[in-house]
C-alpha cells in the first residue's frame, strides 16, 4: 500500500486497527512511535547495484492501556512527517514487534489494515544458477502416443 492510499482511506474510519495475517489483532493501545522514509542501498549477489525506498510506520505497545489512535491523529502525524521530512508517495513497510521485531507489507481489507508476511527473495537468480521453477504437469495430460523404451518381459527391468 502506498502513503497515499492510507491518506484516502483514514478519513473514511471510525478506528485504526492492525491485524497480522493470522488474524491476530494489534493491541488497540499501540503508538505509532514513527514515521519516517528508510532507503536501502546495497548491491546483489549478481553484483547490480540496488536503492529502495519505503515509508516506515513503527507500531508499539506500551502499558499505556488508555491510548487509542484516531484516524485523525495518524493523518496529522503523515501530514507533518511529509512536510517536515519531505516524504513521498512510496510503499508502506509497517515494523511491529511480536518475539522479534518484524517488517511487514501493508494492506486493507474493507474495515482493518492488515500486516502482510514478507520474505526475502534472491534478485539475481540467473546469476546464482538458481533453478527456475520446474513445469508441473498432471501425468494425465501426457500423451498415450510415446512409445515406451520398456514393455513388459523385454528384460530392460
Amino acid at each position: 500500500m502506498k502513503l497515499s492510499e492510507i491518506k484516502e482511506i483514514l478519513p473514511t474510519l471510525d478506528n485504526v486497527e492492525f491485524q497480522l495475517e493470522n488474524g491476530t489483532f494489534v493491541p488497540e493501545h499501540f503508538h505509532v512511535t514513527e514515521v519516517g522514509t528508510v532507503t536501502k542501498h546495497f548491491i546483489d549477489c549478481g553484483g547490480t547495484i540496488r536503492k529502495e525506498r519505503v515509508v516506515n510506520f513503527q507500531l508499539w505497545n506500551a502499558d499505556d492501556f488508555e491510548h487509542r489512535l484516531k484516524p485523525s491523529k495518524l493523518l496529522n502525524i503523515i501530514k507533518l512527517s511529509e512536510d517536515k521530512l519531505g516524504i513521498e508517495d512510496d510503499e508502506i513497510e509497517v515494523e511491529y514487534q511480536d518475539t522479534t521485531i518484524g517488517k511487514f507489507d501493508l494492506e486493507f481489507n474493507g474495515k482493518n489494515f492488515v500486516l502482510k508476511n514478507k520474505t526475502t527473495a534472491c534478485l539475481a537468480q540467473d546469476a546464482c544458477g538458481i533453478p527456475t521453477e520446474k513445469q508441473k504437469l498432471n501425468l494425465s495430460e501426457l500423451s498415450n502416443n510415446q512409445a515406451s523404451c520398456c514393455t513388459p518381459n523385454s528384460g530392460c527391468c
